[in-house]
């Protein structure tokens, strides 16, 4: 998506995150502007990233992926004959929970969820140890192309 600007919708169905929309769309826009790196990047159109419960993803894994079992991540491939690149959902309980294991930020681990739903739609999968470590190594250029661009959204649970 070189040089234009996505359309984005952000839906923030989680009831104790604070959503930083300007940061999310600063984020999602650097990595369009940088999609080569990306096997060409997420598909033009709109991008819908939606946040949700642990309870919610569930119910979504479940109903289209026959797998009722907490997730962090799913995301659903876009039509472009409908103007849509995809929608990206993601879980902010289990973004927590990893967060503090790790002892790193939520903030960052939301990133990485949105990153990783962003580069499936790209074309990026992780289904093999081989293909895994190739969307690992993914993953790790675009927080770092977003560190640089300083264009790492803040997320804070309330």
């Amino acid at each position: 998506m070189s040089g234009a600007v996505r359309p984005l919708a952000l839906a923030n169905r989680h009831p104790r995150l604070q959503l930083d929309r300007r940061g999310l769309a600063g984020a999602l826009a650097a990595l369009d502007a940088d999609a080569a790196a990306f096997a060409g990047g997420c598909p033009p159109g709109e991008l819908s990233v939606a946040f949700l419960t642990d309870a919610a993803l569930a119910r979504l894994h479940g109903r289209f992926l026959d797998d009722p079992a907490p997730t962090d991540v799913i995301t659903f491939e876009g039509a472009a004959a409908f103007g849509t690149a995809g929608e990206i959902c993601v879980s902010a309980d289990a973004a927590a929970r990893q967060a503090g294991r790790a002892a790193g930020p939520l903030s960052r681990e939301l990133t990485l969820y949105v990153v990783h739903g962003w580069l499936h739609l790209a074309g990026y999968d992780d289904r093999t140890p081989a293909a895994k470590r190739v969307m690992r190594r993914a993953e790790a250029r675009a927080l770092r192309l977003l560190a640089r661009a300083r264009a790492l959204p803040r997320f804070k649970l309330a």
